[in-house]
């Protein structure tokens, strides 16, 4: 295949300087409507139309998650209500231990707590807006260097992966992850353009606050982006490697200054770390959220350690084909294999361009990011779960938009309508074997899909001697075709409630989960993380009602139908729930559901103490506080291991009269002799039971921490 630079270049849309003089342009709407002076009169109404579609698909039935995952939820409702709990990122109001993560993430969510309240849309709005505006981003970046179609294409692929549509309505931290890593790439290209230095510092900051975000998952992206910068940037060797200290050194101020906090602030005036072993931040970001994902070897987790191995140490088993297995598939490798054969074409094409070619670049960069990521996804022997592959849906679409768009301008060429060809056919094949995983669901896809992509390879081999009629009516089938799998998973998506720690995209599969995933399968059923699981139930997907989310002070369950208990979502039931549908008795990765007369009881004469109770495990101890609307202290943190309080604190502040009820039940590591936490939680848990008295009340049971027998 020869290289065309110069097509490359004329017809993509190069943000290189035209000649002197261009045509005047209309200015406020007009333009906003109008968009380039190049672009063709469709480019602009077609992005906003995209960017609206995005964002009514995303709002769709928003509330039917309700808290979603109560953990984040809670420790949103305690940012919004305490500024140092905004600030560390508290799982409660009262700043007794933080959520596992650094607390980007919770801030948009917390702010738009303070401005509109507490409910399921306040929390879950600002997740969709962070969708539409990664959406907008991919297009911008890929739309510079390439054609309005390229844009368009590569943001509608981001939309419509089911993995996208299920976590930009969602409060885990992966949605600002995703989007802020798009940021930083887009900065990326934008300096490669001219070597400007302000774009590379942006990408800098960009980075540092994904740290804040997801820690070390932020830096996966930074041996290509800074490789390809240091190759590639139309500057000399010295200011490049100038350029890159630089934007190193906004990366370390914009993600180090809040952990520099942390660290300095004295311990005993701030919240626990949550998830580390010794109160340290440092140590959860090398430890349980850094290299313990890598190596399995994760303390205090929910496996344990000593995790590593082939077998992902209880977390699926890893290697190459992970990203297309029975658990991840249908989650975001619909279009994987294509994005792959374009990036290699996209290079081929490419090959003999100069060494500050911005369109190689952007392969480069694109392609860089997402293959350093499917590698560690695929290797990592630590905590994975499906949703994480979010993060690789940004550069695969913008690959899927550049590499058909350039194959499409080289069609004249036999090897580029065969690459096209092929990557159409690859995708319909692919997605006929997902579409098997789910044979129940929109059965008659399955056939269809292959058919259709089949039909437009042929047409697209035989392009070059097509009329432009017949050559777009191939593109277009094979587009159509490419897209129809996964757009049936996202609008699957779109229509179920997702509530719990661990959630996944798609509709159910008959083998027990969404996506094809089987039941208690190794990839989703971790060590010592089955605490009150009924019999045959999947993790994970959020068998959450239909309701809205509920306001603090209700009782009712986040997402449940008034008095039933009952959710109406599918994809199997969370961890912890009941058999039959009949309510959630809670667990290591869901809360339980909370009635009215439990919630009214622990609010009784609030105002006099700390923590209206304390519970084990921050799920648990979420869902309290969110019927409530008051801080519960969550015993042990997300897995009940961490060792805070001690038993000997926990003493204290019950003399102290700064704990009210005890709420027993509950799961996590720290709960069990022996378990992670080396039995801390199980110590309070055993005094309390012999010192205070019992209250079952809505077939829960409490201790009265304020009355000794």
């Amino acid at each position: 295949m020869t290289t065309a630079p110069h097509d490359l270049h004329t017809s993509a849309g190069s943000p290189e300087p035209g000649p002197p003089g261009p045509p005047s342009r209309p200015g406020g709407a007009a333009r906003l409507w109008r968009g380039r002076a190049e672009d063709p009169v469709w480019a602009r109404p077609a992005l906003i139309a995209l960017l609206a579609l995005t964002g009514a698909l995303y709002l769709y039935d928003l509330s039917a998650s309700g808290w979603a995952n109560s953990f984040y939820s809670a420790a949103v409702q305690a940012g919004g209500e305490s500024w140092k709990a905004f600030l560390f990122g508290s799982s409660d109001a009262a700043s007794s231990i933080t959520v596992d993560k650094p607390p980007a993430a919770l801030w948009p969510m917390a702010l738009s707590v303070r401005l509109f309240g507490l409910g399921s849309w306040q929390i879950l709005v600002p997740e969709v807006l962070m969708g539409v505006a990664a959406v907008a981003v991919v297009h911008a970046a890929v739309r510079r260097r390439f054609s309005a179609a390229a844009g368009l294409i590569a943001g509608a692929v981001l939309a419509l992966t089911p993995v996208a549509a299920l976590m930009f309505r969602f409060n885990n931290p992966d949605a600002l992850l995703a989007l802020l890593m798009t940021v930083a790439v887009y900065c990326v290209l934008r300096a490669l353009e001219a070597a400007r230095t302000g774009w590379l510092v942006w990408a800098g900051v960009a980075v540092g606050f994904a740290f804040l975000t997801k820690t070390l998952q932020a830096f996966l992206v930074l041996p290509p982006l800074a490789l390809v910068y240091a190759v590639c940037a139309p500057a000399p060797v010295r200011r490049r490697f100038g350029q890159l200290a630089l934007a190193g050194l906004a990366l370390i101020v914009s993600g180090g200054w809040w952990v520099a906090i942390v660290e300095l602030w004295p311990a005993s005036s701030r919240p626990y770390i949550g998830g580390s072993r010794n109160n340290s931040f440092l140590e959860l970001t090398f430890g349980y959220n850094g290299l313990g994902r890598i190596s399995g070897n994760e303390t205090g987790s929910v496996g344990g350690e000593g995790g590593g191995g082939r077998q992902g140490g209880g977390w699926g088993e890893t290697g190459i084909g992970r990203m297309f297995g029975e658990s991840v598939g249908g989650q975001i490798s619909w279009l994987l294999p294509a994005a792959l054969v374009l990036l290699v074409a996209g290079l081929v094409v490419t090959r003999r361009s100069g060494r500050t070619d911005t369109a190689r670049a952007a392969f480069l960069v694109w392609g860089g990011a997402l293959l350093t990521t499917l590698l560690v996804f695929s290797f990592m022997a630590g905590i994975f779960h499906e949703y994480y592959t979010v993060a690789l849906a940004p550069y695969l679409a913008a690959l899927i938009g550049m590499g058909t768009t350039v194959l499409w301008e080289e069609r004249a060429h036999p090897a580029a309508r065969a690459a096209l060809a092929g990557a159409v056919a690859l995708t319909a094949l692919w997605a006929h074997v997902l579409l098997g995983r789910t044979a129940d669901f929109a059965p008659w896809l399955r056939p269809a899909v292959p058919v259709a992509g089949l039909v437009a390879a042929a047409g697209l081999l035989c392009a070059g001697r097509l009329g432009r009629g017949l050559a777009l009516g191939a593109a277009g089938l094979g587009l159509a075709a490419s897209l129809a799998g996964p757009v049936a998973y996202t609008l699957s998506t779109l229509g179920s409630a997702h509530r719990g720690s661990i959630v996944t995209a798609g509709p159910e599969s008959p083998r027990g989960g969404p996506g094809g995933r089987g039941d208690g399968g190794p990839a989703m059923t971790p060590p010592g993380a089955g605490a009150g699981r009924g019999p045959g139930q999947g993790p994970g997907q959020g068998g959450a009602g239909r309701g809205p989310g509920v306001p603090p002070g209700t009782g009712q369950g986040a997402g449940l139908s008034p008095g039933t208990g009952q959710g109406q979502g599918h994809g199997g039931r969370a961890w912890g729930e009941r058999p039959g549908g009949a309510g959630r008795a809670g667990g290591l990765l869901d809360g339980p559901d909370v009635g009215s007369a439990v919630a009214a009881r622990l609010t009784e004469n609030a105002s006099d103490h700390t923590w209206v109770a304390a519970a084990i495990g921050s799920q648990n101890a979420a869902a309290y506080q969110l019927a409530t609307g008051k801080p519960v202290m969550a015993i042990g943190g997300f897995n009940g291991s961490d060792p805070s309080p001690t038993l000997a604190r926990f003493q204290q502040y019950v003399a102290e009269g700064r704990i009210h009820w005890f709420i027993d039940g509950g799961a996590g590591g720290g709960g069990r002799p022996g378990g992670p936490g080396g039995g801390g939680s199980a110590e309070i848990r055993a005094w309390v039971r012999a010192n205070f008295t019992q209250v079952t009340v809505g077939g829960t049971t409490l201790y009265d921490l304020t009355s000794a027998h």
